[in-house]
């Protein structure tokens, strides 16, 4: 009996330390396909999806990605340490991004460039654009923003006491949160007060609305109806325009100007903003709230919407900023020389400045640039900055609201432009790369 039992556990024990084998085996499996797909995870975010040059230019490129790949397009130069090429036309080159490589095009247009690990993984597809060599003038003076929406914006959605006292709601399953209401009955709709007018005197008529939903432009129908006071109403909260304080980016050769580095966003649906006209006006900075953890801080600013105050029109409200014409006196002012465009690979960690206003005009204090995102999701958090000017840090504590648009500068080159502050640390925040807003 004893030694039938001894057999038992022998073989019991053995199972276990086979299944135990397994799991190991597993779990160095699944362990070394991690840190690979971590490794091609580094090597992917490293480069960038847009590399772009300015023309006639040599421009350096040092990525340190052990990848290859062929560059379609004719006339680039390309020397450095792989040496020199220029296809032939359909012809390409070959690139090694192991090695730093200087890329020269000679013309405006657009490139690609198929890149592998190791010359045989593929990693991605690189878009090469050529730009015109501009130079920008940093601005960094506060500006009143006022935007008028294209079409009226729902922002909420709602019941109220109908007329028999019982809870309506005639726009709930015909409206969204972010809808654009453009017409009724095929009337345009000019704004807030007009539709509420159109709703008010329908006598309860079915309506039917063009409304933009996201990227489609759709019909729908509703009735409005009766509540206490025996007005129409449709249940539903809109908004036509916005207004804010912010800092204006740069001014071009042309008299156009971009600034925030953000676009302008509803505060309660977070979505970008239809623009139907806008204006920017002067602003006076008359209070500063200074940031805190978890609290972040403000530049409030004192504007006057008249005709006298006016800096400049919006025409583009977009993820990348608001973008526009200035007047004459904006767009020569001489604060700032025009400075060339330090692109994003250009770009390296170290001290660099900003410029913006407290209220006693614009100056320019330090910052060091901690981190570079080449490849983000979030274009707007392209550059890693902190504070670290002691006359900033001790009348804002670092970057606050009102800020969005303050110019990066390194190296005598403007390269973004501030978009964020981290709330958990009011001295650190983001920036947009300069590339991404002539990009709009």
């Amino acid at each position: 009996m004893n030694i039938q039992l001894t057999e038992n556990l022998g073989e019991v024990n053995c199972g276990r330390i086979r299944i135990y084998r397994k799991f190991l085996y597993v779990s160095l499996a699944f362990g070394v396909l991690a840190v690979m797909l971590s490794i091609y995870y580094f090597m992917w975010l490293s480069v960038p999806s847009t590399i772009m040059l300015k023309v006639g230019m040599d421009q350096k490129l040092n990525f340190n990605v052990p990848a290859t790949g062929e560059l379609y397009k004719e006339a680039v130069e390309v020397s450095g340490n792989i040496g020199t090429g220029r296809p032939k036309d359909g012809g390409s080159i070959h690139i090694d991004l192991g090695r730093p490589v200087t890329l020269k095009a000679n013309q405006i247009d657009q490139y690609k460039l198929q890149l592998k690990l190791f010359g045989v993984i593929p990693l991605k597809e690189v878009s090469v654009e050529v730009i015109q060599d501009i130079q920008l003038k940093p601005s960094g003076i506060p500006i009143g923003i006022y935007v008028k929406t294209k079409g009226v914006l729902v922002v909420g959605i709602g019941e109220f006491e109908g007329e028999d006292g019982q809870s309506v709601n005639p726009g709930k399953y015909v409206f969204q949160v972010g809808d654009y209401i453009l017409e009724i009955n095929d009337d345009e709709v000019g704004g807030k007060k007009e539709l509420i007018e159109k709703i008010k005197y329908s006598e309860g008529q079915e309506l039917v609305f063009k409304v933009q939903r996201g990227d489609m432009v759709i019909e729908v129908k509703a009735k409005p109806e009766l509540n206490q006071n025996g007005e129409y109403k449709m249940g539903i909260w809109v908004r036509d325009n916005a207004q804010g304080v912010g800092t204006m980016t740069y001014v071009d050769e042309n008299g156009c100007f971009g600034a925030l580095g953000h676009g302008i966003n509803d505060v309660d649906t977070s979505t970008l903003m239809a623009l139907k006209s806008g204006t920017l006006y002067h602003t006076e900075i008359i209070g500063i709230t200074r940031g805190a953890t978890g609290s972040p801080g403000e530049l409030t600013g004192y504007i006057e919407y008249d005709d006298g105050n006016v800096m400049g029109d919006i025409t583009d409200n977009t993820t990348r900023g608001i973008f526009g014409v200035c007047i004459p006196e904006i767009a020569e002012d001489d604060t700032y020389d025009y400075l060339p465009l330090g692109l994003k690979q250009e770009i390296k960690k170290g001290p660099a400045q900003i410029i913006c206003s407290l209220g006693n005009g614009t100056h320019v204090y330090d910052v060091e640039i901690t981190d570079i995102n080449l490849e983000n999701d979030n274009i707007n958090r392209g550059i890693v900055l902190k504070i670290t000017d002691p006359e900033l840090l001790n009348v804002t504590g670092g970057i606050v609201q009102g800020m969005s648009g303050s110019p990066i500068i390194q190296d005598g080159k403007l390269i973004g432009a501030v978009t964020h502050v981290l709330v958990q640390d009011p001295a650190k925040g983001y920036g947009i790369f300069i590339e991404e807003m002539l990009m709009h």
